[in-house]
């Protein structure tokens, strides 16, 4: 059985920084892309970023490029999103979604519908706020 565990997330004042982790068992790792996709409350679900088990460059939405840093370390099964100079526009919950084989482009990637995903988490909350 499958599973994507993301933890990291908390109360955070602007400015500050969280590390999300995604630990995934039950699949080989790194036949899988993955990425990270927040919804705020009253809001559609976005594309964060997205990684490929490839040497391809990790794909950024325009609101977290420079901020943001997704990782994978396949020795431990781990995607991991380093979230700097974090906003209060950043708050949100946070999911981790996995897909077998590499997709056509990462940044197509994040925008693709939740249900074309092989596997998803149930999210981690981030809050900004002073």
């Amino acid at each position: 059985q499958v599973h994507l565990v993301e933890s990291g997330g908390g109360l955070v004042q602007p400015g500050g920084s969280l590390r999300l982790s995604c630990a995934a068992s039950g699949l080989t790792f790194n036949h899988y892309a993955f990425g990270w996709f927040r919804q705020a409350p009253g809001k559609e679900r976005d594309g964060v970023s997205c990684i490929s088990f490839t040497d391809a460059s990790p794909y950024y939405a325009d609101s977290v490029k420079g901020r943001f840093t997704i990782s994978r370390d396949n020795a431990k099964n781990t995607v991991y999103l380093q979230m700097n100079n974090l906003k209060p526009e950043d708050t949100a919950v946070y999911f981790c979604q996995a897909l077998r084989g590499d997709p056509l482009t990462l940044q197509r990637m994040c925008l693709m519908p939740k249900e074309e995903f092989d596997y998803w988490g149930q999210g981690t909350q981030v809050s900004v706020s002073s």
